[in-house]
């Protein structure tokens, strides 16, 4: 059975061990809910194949409408043969304006009901929060309750996994950033609480996420948040995302950063920063046609054609990613890798000794 524990608890919680898991999960809620709060750290246990094997989707929470039951049936498909360990959220889980409470029916409608495949109930789903979850009760997202309800369910503003010694997974809080949401809501109203005094939010959100990838040692760095950074889809490139986050990204040298807000599916690699960025965004509805020009040895993927999902397997030495669309086809295959240090001083010595 695979299981994970908080670093800071050093308490191992069992995957169908609820009671365990709720006590946990109470007493770090309250983290969620001022501006100080450090980045929560889990730590998953290593299974035998000793890689980890995801999932990335985003913006889904339609009540299975635009797709989103059918990227389900293929994400259930996909997780029945790779044996998938985690489900990543990547914000917008309800739309149009996020939950109005821990009952709320919408949280069964559009996840529970909808994610249904014997495959897709052990992996954890880790959840980050979209700006369209910010218009409704965001605590109840946050809410513990909610494994209650669904015991897949975990969601924090920021937190970072950690699995093995060589990857860690970094989920950040981006919808505060944009400064848009505050000074032009228009009609739309937003949840702020536990943000606000909101300099003092992103500055802590950036002081610990620079802390926590200062301090990891892992081979993989990889950092998951809701809005692009760089992006040829409707949002593009989000200012106060590349002003004020991907500094602390580019410094700390971290691998990939995915995310969604473009409802598309996208991969650019980036020749300034050396990192890889992802867009899973086609949980549900796509938009089609609405792509912004850009260099195409950048560009190694863009599709608004229908909705899709991501799937990662990362191991010590190599990442593979795979884009999959609606009908479960492969629209990408990329990998990257990494030598092994232990493996690689072996390979001198041994050249080393046949010298003698």
């Amino acid at each position: 059975m695979a299981s994970l524990y908080s670093s800071d608890s050093k308490k191992t919680v069992q995957v169908f061990s609820f009671q365990r898991q709720f006590m946990i999960l109470t007493a770090y809620f309250s983290l969620c809910l001022v501006a100080k709060a450090e980045f929560q750290r889990f730590q998953l246990q290593t299974n035998v194949e000793d890689s980890l094997k995801f999932f990335v989707v985003g913006d889904w929470g339609r009540r299975g409408l635009y797709n989103q039951s059918q990227v389900a049936a293929q994400m259930g498909l996909v997780a029945n043969k790779e044996n998938i360990d985690i489900v990543f959220s990547s914000g917008d889980n309800f739309y149009d304006d996020g939950l109005k409470g821990v009952d709320d029916p919408a949280f069964k409608e559009s996840f529970s009901n909808i994610y249904n495949a014997q495959s897709l109930q052990k992996p954890y789903w880790f959840s980050v929060l979209g700006n369209h979850d910010y218009r409704g009760d965001v605590l109840a997202q946050l809410n513990p309750v909610l494994k209650g309800i669904d015991s897949r369910w975990f969601c924090y503003r920021s937190f970072h996994i950690g699995y093995a010694d060589f990857l860690e997974i970094f989920s950040v809080d981006t919808t505060p950033f944009v400064d848009d949401y505050f000074t032009n809501p228009k009609e739309h109203v937003y949840d702020w609480r536990g943000v606000l005094p909101r300099e003092d939010y992103l500055s802590n959100v950036l002081k610990d996420l620079d802390n926590a990838l200062k301090n990891s040692s892992a081979k993989w760095k990889i950092v998951i948040g809701h809005h692009t950074i760089r992006s040829a889809g409707h949002h593009g490139n989000i200012v106060e995302l590349v002003t004020k986050l991907l500094p602390v990204l580019k410094a700390n040298n971290i691998d990939f950063y995915i995310n969604r807000h473009d409802h598309c599916l996208q991969h650019i690699s980036d020749p300034d920063s050396k990192i890889e960025f992802f867009t899973s965004g086609g949980g549900s509805k796509a938009w089609r046609g609405d792509i912004k020009p850009w260099d195409p040895k950048e560009l190694k993927l863009y599709y608004d054609g229908g909705q899709g999902f991501l799937s990662a397997k990362i191991n010590k030495t190599t990442a593979d990613i795979q884009f999959y669309d609606v009908s479960g086809n492969v629209l990408h295959n990329w990998s990257k890798s990494k030598e092994d240090p232990v493996m690689h001083r072996k390979s001198i010595l041994s050249r080393k000794a046949l010298m003698y």
